[in-house]
């Protein structure tokens, strides 16, 4: 199924659809008319809340605008219907006219009273009467409606049959000639221009397309516009409906993935179990919680059945309830200009996607675990991001996220594809620059690597021969990988420091020396061996220790020799050498054993914890 018609197809399932050439907009204020066209009140009709946001309203579809000069059917904003503006809009006076204008034509044969008013309303309406008292300053440049005294409390203008019948007549008489629809395949009025989709993060505010030919460049066999693809209004209508609602801030729908405002939607008639199955969708990408309790438990609930997946569970057996076979798409679009560009699309079943995601969660498992081991594909694409710690927390630079590189990580995760390789130089880059060594970059580490040596054939075998599935998850003392020892052996002296010299010191080896000795431990290393053994090692050997977990100078002796004789084994492991340079998949092993071997705990004397889980997503 293509993307436009399972769009299509999700518009019939809405709630509270708008109907075909009509659209919710936002309304702050209604004009009510007198049958003689002259003003009974102005209605205020945004919420009373303390932003005073407008009203949702259902009105007759906006035209498609560009930068040209086109009002609306019965509602615009204060410029057009008024003639009235906050700033100093020169095309005000164009933009009135214009409104002025069209509806006289529009209006011209019409007995309905409310329309007739709007006639009158339009001849006698002078932009300097807004001064009087019963207009808001707060109205300028907001969308208004019409409607007539004493019956404004039922509907506005539009909302009668007498209007949307001539609303439709109006719609028609856009529209290019009958054709065959390449979305539904039916014959009827072929659009011209598509609806505007609004939402998209960083794309225009009056809207875009993702089907338009402004151009002759893009035009084609002497076809103009919406005639190069051939898609009906009603179709037009449909998709961009459906998408908008989509791409609404509060829809339960939609999620910011790098530069990619990304949407999703199950496919099912059975409303109940296309909403559990978009939950658990959101909760997968990382959609943020919704504020009710009720929601955040089951958030939780759905959180503790993915980390059962990752596990293995299968997902038929911890919700059982939940149909496999609904068919989930998801969406990303970017800004590109006026138009958007797709930056991935992805369409199967929801058990594929669970299976993909379970996948996913057991490349990147690694212990010692955080608190919450379950990451989102939102959380995922943000360690990519130039990070810094402000008050001891540490903050990420969504808006400096690579485009690229975002789409290819999602389409990765969502189809159980090779993660695009440039992540692991990027995040080396990262830690090189920013010095935040967290627990999802170092596992996305682990899973790129990981799922690379599973692709090729590369993973280490058991003694039965059968691949090490769990290969890097856990510390593992029988691995000879060297990158991996030299982590660990890392790890080592920098605990030696940290127990001889307690944590207030301004900079640790790690600081100073951890990119140097991923990339290139033979310069390294031997300096690094020699000023712990001369001085941390010797320091403990001798009882002494400015740590705060260290009880007394018996104790600092123990911890003293047990790190001596780790670290002793370690380099005698490596043949009491480092290599002159690590390759990137080097480095990243390396960072994988310092991380495993920095924060487990190997025994008693061993008092270096995990890190705090630092989210700016959360």
């Amino acid at each position: 199924m293509s993307l436009l018609s399972a769009l299509a197809r999700a518009y019939d399932r809405l709630p509270d659809a708008p109907p075909y050439g009509f659209s919710t907009e936002k309304i702050g204020f209604c004009v009510v008319l007198n049958p003689d066209g002259s003003v009974a009140e102005v209605v205020d009709l945004r919420d009373t809340d303390k932003k005073r946001s407008p009203r949702m309203v259902r009105v007759p579809q906006p035209w498609k605008k560009a930068s040209g000069i086109k009002p609306n059917f019965l509602w615009e904003n204060t410029s057009y219907a008024l003639g009235v503006t906050a700033g100093d809009d020169k095309r005000t006076a164009q933009e009135r006219a214009a409104f002025c204008e069209r509806h006289e034509k529009w209006l011209a044969d019409t007995d309905e009273p409310g329309l007739i008013a709007l006639k009158k309303f339009n001849h006698q309406w002078k932009p300097e009467q807004f001064k009087s008292g019963i207009w808001p300053t707060e109205m300028l440049d907001q969308a208004v409606v019409f409607a007539l005294a004493g019956s404004h409390r039922q509907g506005f203008l539009h909302d009668s049959a007498v209007a949307g019948a001539m609303w439709e007549r109006i719609k028609l008489a856009e529209a290019l000639p009958d054709s065959r629809c390449l979305v539904t395949g039916d014959t009827g009025p072929i659009a011209r221009l598509h609806p505007s989709i609004k939402g998209v993060w960083g794309a225009q505010s009056s809207g875009a397309s993702i089907v338009s030919f402004n151009d002759d460049a893009y035009e084609s066999y002497g076809h103009k516009q919406g005639d190069n693809a051939p898609v009906s209004e009603a179709a037009a209508f449909a998709y961009t409906t459906a998408l908008n609602r989509f791409l609404e801030k509060d829809s339960g729908h939609r999620i910011q993935i790098g530069d990619a405002s990304t949407v999703f939607w199950a496919d099912c008639q059975d409303a109940t179990v296309a909403e559990e199955a978009d939950f658990w969708a959101a909760c997968m990408l990382g959609s943020p919680a919704k504020s009710g309790t009720e929601e955040k438990l089951l958030e939780a609930k759905i959180h503790s059945s993915l980390k059962m997946m990752r596990d293995g569970k299968p997902l038929k057996q911890i919700a059982p309830h939940l149909d496999l076979g609904v068919r989930m798409h998801l969406l990303g679009l970017a800004p590109n200009a006026a138009r958007l560009s797709v930056r991935f699309y992805w369409e199967d079943s929801f058990g594929t996607l669970a299976r993909n995601y379970a996948a996913y969660l057991r490349d990147i498992a690694l212990e010692p675990a955080p608190e919450r081991p379950v990451f989102s594909i939102r959380s995922a694409v943000l360690r990519s991001a130039p990070a810094e710690v402000q008050n001891g927390k540490v903050k990420y630079d969504g808006d400096r996220v690579s485009p690229l590189l975002a789409g290819e990580l999602t389409r990765a995760i969502l189809t159980g594809a090779r993660f695009p390789r440039s992540l692991l130089s990027l995040l080396l880059l990262r830690i090189r620059s920013d010095h935040v060594l967290d627990r999802i970059r170092i596992s996305l580490i682990k899973g790129l690597i990981l799922r690379d040596m599973r692709l090729e054939q590369r993973l280490p075998k058991r003694p039965d021969g059968t691949p090490m599935e769990d290969y890097l998850m856990r510390p593992d003392p029988d691995d000879l990988c060297p990158a991996r020892l030299l982590g660990r052996l890392f790890a080592l002296i920098e605990k030696a420091q940290l127990a001889a010299l307690g944590d207030q010191i301004n900079a640790t080896v790690k600081d100073k020396f951890l990119s140097a000795a991923a990339s290139t431990p033979g310069r390294v290393f031997p300096g690094l061996l020699m000023n712990a053994e001369n001085h941390h090692l010797k320091r403990l050997r001798n009882g002494h220790s400015d740590a705060d977990w260290i009880k007394d100078a018996s104790h600092a002796r123990a911890v003293g020799a047990g790190l001596n004789r780790d670290i002793g084994t370690l380099w005698a492991g490596l043949q009491n050498a480092a290599p002159a340079q690590h390759s990137s998949e080097e480095q990243g092993l390396f960072l994988v054993g310092y991380y495993q071997e920095r924060y487990a705990k190997h025994g008693e004397a061993d008092e270096v914890s995990a890190p705090a889980d630092h989210d700016s997503e959360e």
